[in-house]
């Protein structure tokens, strides 16, 4: 078998995202769609490949806090806090997104984002500088994969690239949500 290499996997998955495409890729949780978070018609696909409703908002994968405060108005300072003392990956819910498409942004006006600790995932939306969706690799209503073999033979034909790295893996749940509104209310959506 010959050998993987992350550069060129990430180069590939650029490329798909520079052009609107989709990606199946391995996150901090689970296998993930991905696509460019700031490209609506590209987030338009994520929704039909899912046959999902699209005011059924998805998550959004950020690189670093930088990243972060570039897209949401105003973080909550407990934000820093549930990032810095989380044990497992933990995607918080703002209020007021911007420069992100707007049919990933809830009618609420809120976006479900995490800071990525998947080095795969940190290196490609670093050198993508922008956010990327990341939504479980099922249809909508099924049971969320928890390895590569798991994924619906729809999706991996459905997406532009699937991402050649921890097919063997097993993963674990989905993130832990939380919603931090800007008046300083904390909802646990998701533990």
């Amino acid at each position: 078998m010959e050998k993987i290499d992350f550069s060129t996997e990430l180069n590939k998955c650029l490329e798909v995202l520079h052009s609107g495409g989709l990606i199946l890729y391995p996150t901090d949780t689970v296998w993930g769609i991905g696509c460019d978070a700031t490209n609506e018609e590209a987030v338009r696909k994520v929704y039909r490949l899912k046959e999902r409703n699209d005011s059924k908002a998805l998550i959004c994968l950020v690189a670093n806090d930088a990243m972060l405060e570039k897209h949401v108005e105003k973080v909550p300072d407990l934000a820093y806090d549930i990032m810095d003392l989380s044990t497992k990956p933990t995607t918080i819910i703002y209020d007021n997104p911007k420069g992100i498409a707007k049919n990933l942004v809830a009618s609420d006006q809120t976006l479900a984002v995490r800071v990525a600790s998947d080095k795969f995932c940190r290196y490609l939306i670093n050198k993508f500088k922008k956010p990327i969706v990341s939504t479980s690799a099922n249809k909508a209503g099924g049971t969320t994969p928890r390895s590569f073999k798991e994924i619906d033979k729809a999706i991996l034909s459905g997406v532009d690239y699937v991402v050649n790295l921890h097919r063997e893996t097993i993963t674990s749940n989905p993130s832990s949500i939380i919603r931090l509104g800007n008046d300083g209310t904390v909802q646990v959506i998701r533990e």
